[in-house]
């Protein structure tokens, strides 16, 4: 969907963040969650120049954050208007109604994101498959359906119909705007039910893709957006995944043919998951997700140099529950271990440790006791630990085939002397 695009990749934009810490979620959290959102810009090419953040008990439900806080940022951006600095757009960490982002837009006069939108464009940016761009263009659409009459304002809505007290200038202008809307809904509703009968093909015709894969163990590598998947992927397939250092590198499942030893196996590049990412985006990617579905082995790659890799690993968890896969065999990946850091702290120091006071290998000692043979520390940039970890997915995939499989030769025999 082409008018969709929301940033031009030719040309940076300048963008601002805005968040709010409310009673759900310290200033810390909101802190972190503008820092992801910050990646996200710069993935769909916006280079952040200021951030905004206000404490309130809850969003305002006219203007997301309060009224004075707006007037605050509008004053910012005419006095780098003033300076020769134009702001391209401002984008708010959650997702925003109809009513919010008109009344953001009609005060601040620049392009408004949510979380979602931004999602969205770097999805349709990233979308290079069939499957991929109708999966992108029926999520776009779900966004965009009860948005519909912010885009409509220059009809003047609330003139429209057959009602006598009509509103500035009705009388001649009765009627356009709602049927212009009217129209545009029924245009949309009837394109989303071809896409969603394309994409109940696309279904059945992975359905039956996999089902001529042959007598082969499946493993799928899931994990949040930007830990490395597709990197591991090609250290063990030997293949050329696109991997770089942007969230949502990966939209297409990718699977390729993996031998260790005497042992072909399937294994899978899967999109990465995101902390608030909204139930539909989840819905229109069920034919991606259908590899994890189906998978008989996860490897739940971790970035263990992010600071709040346990939180990731939760989204990651609640979004596998959500698919049903709560119960599917699991081995933790903790990847990155290159880039880990840490500050050991002074002998004097007296104060309690934190985060930023663990060593990697106190790290280690306290998930191997957790999960035993079932977490791996790696680095795939650095190639760190990798002969460990093929030792252990095949051990582990060994036993998933002789179990589902258990008349099916190797490739060839292996004797213990």
């Amino acid at each position: 969907m082409k008018d969709f695009a929301i940033i031009n990749e030719h040309k940076e934009e300048t963008a601002i963040l805005i968040g709010l810490a409310t009673d759900r979620q310290s200033e810390r959290k909101t802190e972190e969650y503008l820092d992801e959102l910050e990646f996200l810009a710069e993935t769909a090419g916006a280079h952040t120049v200021k951030r905004f953040m206000q404490r309130l008990v809850m969003p305002n439900a006219v203007t997301y954050v309060g009224s004075g806080k707006l007037s605050e940022i509008r004053a910012y951006i005419e006095a780098e208007e003033d300076e020769g600095r134009e702001i391209g757009m401002a984008i708010f960490d959650d997702e925003l109604s109809a009513k919010q982002l008109r009344n953001i837009e009609k005060v601040l006069q620049v392009k408004v994101l949510d979380r979602t939108s931004l999602i969205l464009d770097i999805f349709a940016m990233r979308a290079q498959t069939a499957t991929a761009k109708t999966q992108v263009e029926l999520a776009q659409y779900k966004y965009m359906l009860p948005r519909l009459q912010r885009m409509w304002t220059h009809l003047e809505r609330q003139g429209g119909g057959s009602g006598s007290g009509g509103g500035k200038g009705s009388v001649g202008l009765r009627g356009p705007g709602e049927t212009q809307l009217e129209m545009d809904r029924r245009i949309i509703l009837n394109r989303m039910s071809l896409l969603k009968k394309r994409l109940a093909e696309i279904d059945r015709q992975k359905t039956t893709q996999r089902s001529g894969r042959g007598r082969l163990i499946r493993v799928a590598l899931v994990g949040y957006t930007n830990v490395g998947k597709s990197t591991l992927i090609n250290l063990l397939a030997k293949t050329e995944v696109f991997a770089e250092n942007k969230l949502f590198a990966t939209l297409d499942t990718t699977v390729r043919k993996v031998i260790i030893g005497n042992l072909p196996f399937l294994l899978s590049d899967t999109v990465g998951f995101i902390r608030k990412i909204p139930t539909d985006l989840v819905d229109s990617f069920k034919s991606t997700l259908d590899e994890v579905r189906e998978a008989d082995l996860l490897l739940h790659v971790v970035d263990i140099s992010h600071p709040d890799f346990e939180e990731q690993i939760e989204v990651v968890d609640k979004t596998l529950g959500d698919l049903g896969c709560a119960d599917t065999p699991t081995i933790i990946v903790f990847n990155k271990t290159d880039a880990y850091t840490w500050e050991e702290k002074e002998a004097d120091d007296l104060t309690p440790a934190t985060k930023r006071n663990i060593s990697l290998d106190e790290l280690e000692n306290t998930w191997m006791a957790k999960l035993g043979e079932n977490c791996i520390f790696i680095s795939a940039r650095k190639k760190t630990n990798i002969d460990e970890f093929r030792q252990m997915l095949y051990a582990k995939v060994r036993e998933l085939h002789v179990q589902k499989y258990p008349y099916n030769d190797f490739l060839y025999d292996t004797y213990e002397e």
